[in-house]
Parts: structure tokens; sequence; C-alpha cells
């Protein structure tokens, strides 16, 4: 692994390809944020406006308003699986290409 002073850190930030690599991941991670505020402001909304249909049993003492507020925690374990499948095969991949090339320059100069 290389040492944090090794990397020249100044030719990564202007490189091109770090500035699409970092709007990417922005504009990535932003999407997923915004599924997430979304659906998770849909409950507050729901228990105020709407509590007929969260009420609702499916089993037992079940009911949609459970099942809801409990999917919350399957959307949050989604979007952390989907992050990291995307940083495995996109992002961590973009970034060593970037480290090693600059560290070749850095060789050379």
């Amino acid at each position: 692994m290389k040492k944090s002073s090794d990397i020249h850190w100044q030719a990564i930030e202007a490189d091109p390809r770090f500035q699409a690599l970092h709007r990417d991941k922005n504009h990535f991670l932003w999407r997923m944020m915004l599924v997430a505020l979304v659906y998770f402001f849909c409950l507050p909304i729901a228990t105020a406006y709407f509590q007929p249909i969260l009420t609702i049993k499916i089993w037992g003492v079940i009911n949609i308003g459970l099942l809801f507020a409990l999917s919350q925690f399957v959307l949050a374990w989604c979007i952390a699986a989907i992050y990291a499948k995307r940083a495995n095969t996109e992002f961590d991949a973009r970034a060593k290409a970037l480290i090693d090339d600059t560290q070749n320059i850095k060789g050379l100069i």
C-alpha cells in the first residue's frame, strides 16, 4: 500500500478523470439520498394523513404501518449494498487507476 506522502494529490485533483469520477460519484450519492429521503418522509406523512391505510391488518397484530416502518431498514441496507457494489466495481477501480497513473508520472519526474 502506498503512503499518503507518496501520492501526488494535486496532480490527481487536476486530472479530468478525477473530476469526472467525483462528479459521477456525487450524482450517484445524491440520487440515493433523494430516494432515501422521499421514502423515509413517506412514513410521517402517512401517519399524519393516511392513518386508515396504515392500520389495515395483514396478519395478527402486523399492519401496513408496521411493515412500512420495517421496510425502511430494508431500504437502508439495499442502498448500502448498491453503493458497495458500485464502489467496488466502478469508483474504486477508477480511483486506483488515477493513483497508479500519477504515481508513474511522479516516478518519471
